[in-house]
């Protein structure tokens, strides 16, 4: 268990920008012991990284695994942060059992729709009062340019309005929260345009939506200032809340595949520095429509990113290194708050 008791040494990130957005990280059921002190100095907000997806709290139809989830609350409520829920409606890690019939058909639109209403209503309840933001709806804008909606059993059985379904079940479990549509990919022009219109169409239908969540799974090179100062002209257009939710900036490039590296270079970590600078400028700039800011981990003992895309590479993503020590990009973060 790695603990450090100078992380207290520095100043709390989430004091820091205090007065522009709260700052959250993913966790899971390791991270909350491996990283209890980081977590409990330096964030004020978390997300399950996991252990609230479908597969994780339903994995039989009559059947819920709350235990790592109210885990997660537990250390949320001993230290005073509030919690994200992630995620209700997704293509990934949703059960098998929810499309299907017993004897392995298809279920009707009816059927889907009614398996939907009560997983989200059971979840919701369960932590009304408990979690103030949902990422609903989860990446299900098509990355193919000629696609509007990524195919998935959800479309193929509902159809498109299982979007404004979900949306719809979860205002009615808990009428408090508020409710995003969460994606990656979102200042590519040509996807950021179809999530626009998506949201759009949905606030003008009268769908119960609050906000769109930006995952930010960022590089050194991508995605550039222009583009995410487009992007989020376009989404704070629509009068909606912007939270920054999955955020991590790796060192790899998206095309690199190289495997090479074992630990990081200075080189790197100064160009990652120069990169939280700028996109925490511009998060601060745009701190009218922006209420949080997640990373999606702590620091660098643990991520994703690891073994992803490339399996058997590590990656260095955080303000944090794998010690829980500051790294400059965390230094460069102070430099923002106090300019």
């Amino acid at each position: 268990m790695v603990q450090n008791s100078k992380v207290t040494e520095s100043k709390r990130l989430h004091e820091v920008f205090g007065d522009y957005f709260s700052i959250g990280a993913a966790v899971n059921s390791k991270t909350i012991h491996t990283q209890r002190d980081l977590l409990s100095y330096h964030y004020n907000s978390i997300t399950a990284e996991n252990e609230m997806k479908f597969e994780s709290l339903h994995p039989c139809e009559h059947h819920y695994t709350f235990e790592h989830a109210d885990r997660l609350i537990s250390f949320a409520k001993e230290h005073e942060m509030e919690v994200r829920g992630h995620t209700l409606v997704w293509h990934n890690q949703t059960s098998k059992w929810v499309f299907e019939q017993q004897d392995g058909n298809l279920v009707d639109r009816q059927t889907l729709l009614k398996r939907m209403q009560s997983h989200i209503e059971t979840v919701m309840k369960r932590y009304k009062g408990q979690i103030y933001a949902w990422d609903v709806v989860n990446e299900v804008v098509s990355d193919k340019n000629e696609e509007m909606l990524r195919p998935s059993k959800w479309l193929d059985i509902v159809g498109e309005d299982f979007i404004s379904k979900a949306f719809e079940y979860a205002h009615s479990a808990d009428p408090n929260a508020l409710l995003f549509y969460n994606d990656y990919n979102e200042f590519v022009p040509k996807k950021r345009e179809k999530i626009y219109s998506m949201v759009k169409s949905l606030k003008e239908n009268g769908t119960p939506i609050h906000g769109i969540g930006l995952q930010a799974h960022w590089n050194l090179e991508y995605p550039t200032q222009d583009l995410i100062r487009q992007g989020l002209e376009r989404y704070a257009s629509l009068g909606l809340q912007l939270h920054i939710t999955e955020l991590d900036v790796s060192v790899f490039n998206h095309d690199d595949r190289r495997t090479d590296l074992v630990e990081p270079t200075e080189a790197l970590m100064e160009m990652q520095a120069e990169r939280y600078e700028m996109f925490f400028n511009i998060f601060k700039e745009y701190s009218d429509v922006i209420s949080s800011v997640t990373f999606w981990g702590a620091a660098d003992d643990y991520t994703w990113l690891n073994d992803f895309p490339v399996r058997g590479r590590r990656n260095w993503p955080f303000p944090f290194d794998s010690n829980h020590q500051p790294k400059k990009s965390y230094w460069k973060l102070l430099d923002v708050a106090r300019s």
